[in-house]
């Protein structure tokens, strides 16, 4: 029954900016994403670690769909594959799910790059919905921080 539980949600998204500066911004500039998308995001703090390592913990601020909600998440990344996850710990996506993981894998392209974004998740019960709205929120956001992005 628990597996029944569990799924993955994915989109790829078409990006201008490089492969080289999308991660980068993940890896060290994260604290920035108010700056591109103000409508989305409005504050991240950092909890334990600090902006640029693996397994440091921050505390998101955000609105989805008019609502106002808080995620806490420590940061894995995967340098040589150029993997970001956060990994959920705390937060208003915890009313639904057990487990809930943000992954984006960027891909460089000739022009630009691509991002494969991927939820993880475990519902807390058969009554909790898929995700989709949460896909939608991170393929907005990940749109906007590329465009500010090219526009720097």
């Amino acid at each position: 029954m628990a597996d029944d539980l569990k799924g993955k949600l994915d989109t790829e998204v078409e990006l201008k900016s490089s492969a080289h500066e999308f991660f980068n911004f993940w890896r060290g500039q994260v604290h920035q994403t108010p700056n591109h998308t103000p409508a989305n995001v409005q504050e991240i703090k950092l909890h334990e670690g600090d902006w640029e390592s693996s397994g440091s913990i921050k505390i998101w601020h955000y609105t989805l769909d008019g609502k106002p909600g808080v995620f806490k998440e420590r940061i894995e990344i995967d340098e040589e594959n150029k993997i970001v996850k956060l990994i959920g710990l705390e937060g208003d996506v915890f009313k639904f799910y057990k487990v809930y993981n943000g992954i984006w894998h960027i891909t460089p392209k000739p022009e630009g790059c691509s991002a494969k974004l991927t939820i993880e998740y475990e519902k807390l019960d058969e009554t909790s919905p898929d995700p989709h709205i949460y896909l939608d929120f991170i393929t907005r956001m990940t749109k906007d921080i590329d465009a500010g992005l090219v526009q720097a």
